[in-house]
């Protein structure tokens, strides 16, 4: 197998891009006053962007994709992100065993 230099050259500045957004966001957030509404806000965006994700699985696949889609989202209303995310994996891969 050979990597090609520009696929390790996107590789690299997709991982500088990452670590850059995270550390100026931990950063930036020292000066920024946490009022309720912003707390609010920022609470949200984990779910949002888990939602983002798996929202084209849940048309674009079978029914079993879609209920661990909408397994997932209700549970994401509740819980933990991990505890969601295993949620939804567990039932898709219980759905697709019981060959739905």
């Amino acid at each position: 197998m050979t990597l090609d230099l520009n696929t390790l050259i996107a590789i690299l500045a997709m991982a500088v891009a990452t670590v850059f957004t995270r550390v100026s966001g931990l950063a930036l957030i020292h000066h920024v006053e946490m009022d309720e509404r912003r707390k609010t806000a920022i609470e949200a965006i984990p779910p949002a962007v888990l939602m983002a994700v798996i929202a084209p699985t849940a048309f674009a696949a079978g029914w079993a994709e879609t209920l661990a889609c909408v397994v997932t989202a209700i549970a994401a209303r509740r819980l933990p992100m991990l505890v969601s995310v295993v949620m939804g994996v567990a039932t898709v891969a219980l759905l697709r065993a019981a060959g739905l």
